[in-house]
């Protein structure tokens, strides 16, 4: 198969952000090679690479790097490219590694797609990729789209059933959403005459900022710690719905005059940490010894 760029445009526009690979460096600067542009070669000049005085280049870039970089002057017919590292500013570097983080991921599925069709990845660009970023805005989106109603993305493309069917496997391998556990551990404690009952009105506090999408549940680790567990198809909404739990129970345990503390702000965590916190459940339940309410069988929710 033949190598292809990740766009319809075969070379950037000037004030363009790009994403280069350095491939090599000397006294005059560093040589660079465009990947999202079939690594066409471009050059970023020693006063390019920062605002403040260089003393050495190879402690500002280094070989094999990415770096996102500022597209000066294009040459189109003698394939030039001047390129400036001190012109991108942090927010222009955010998005610019963003944008080439969707679009890497598209070329990999298209480049498969192609490969395993044994046809060329130009073909199938300029066939719905290309397309797809005019209308969507970027090729990705529209990709994720495809998931869940493949006739309104990629209908009119009339893809052939083989090809629909590789494309859309690759597509839901590496796009369909993936469910995270997100978790966050806090301790609470209120010492005054109702401060059982007070903790469990803020442990349903907290539970009760719960969603239709996303159900948060609190659990008792061994007192005064507890937990708030999720299962995510959308981890930056959810953290960000846990910590309005935080806060609903923090301002219910102030008012009845108890403290919260948060130990672990909210976060996607791995499968080892939750066999962990499932660890430290059971060996809190061993250790406590029932004297009373052995027929209470909550099992550390919050009745």
């Amino acid at each position: 198969m033949s190598s292809c760029r990740f766009y319809e445009a075969e070379f950037p526009e000037p004030d363009e952000v790009v994403m280069v690979k350095i491939a090599s460096i000397n006294d005059l600067g560093a040589y660079v090679l465009l990947e999202e542009y079939n690594n066409i070669q471009g050059m970023i000049s020693v006063a390019d690479l920062s605002r403040r005085r260089i003393r050495s280049v190879q402690k500002l870039v280094r070989v094999g790097r990415n770096e996102a970089v500022v597209t000066l002057r294009v040459d189109k017919e003698k394939g030039y490219i001047d390129l400036s590292k001190r012109q991108a500013s942090a927010e222009e570097i955010s998005r610019c590694q963003d944008k080439f983080d969707r679009s890497k991921a598209v070329h990999s599925i298209v480049t498969q797609v192609a490969k395993r069709m044994n046809v060329e990845t130009e073909d199938l660009y300029r066939r719905f990729g290309w397309p797809l970023y005019k209308r969507y805005g970027h090729a990705y989106d529209a990709f994720k789209l495809a998931i869940t109603d493949y006739d309104e993305v990629m209908g009119e493309y009339n893809l052939e059933p083989e090809l629909k069917k590789e494309l859309m496997t690759l597509i839901n391998r590496r796009l369909a959403p993936q469910n995270s556990k997100i978790r966050a551990d806090f301790e609470m404690t209120c010492y005054s005459f109702q401060g059982v009952e007070a903790i469990r009105k803020a442990l349903r506090a907290a539970e009760a900022v719960s969603t239709k999408e996303t159900d948060l549940q609190v659990r008792l680790i061994a007192p005064p710690e507890y937990v708030i567990t999720t299962t995510s198809v959308n981890k930056d909404r959810d953290i960000k719905l846990m910590e309005e739990a935080l806060a609903a129970a923090d301002r219910v345990i102030r008012e009845e005059g108890g403290m919260l503390k948060v130990t672990m702000r909210p976060k996607a965590v791995t499968e080892h940490e939750e066999r962990e916190l499932l660890a430290a459940m059971e060996h809190a339940e061993r250790s406590v010894t029932q004297v009373a309410g052995d027929d209470d069988d909550s099992d550390g929710d919050l009745e």
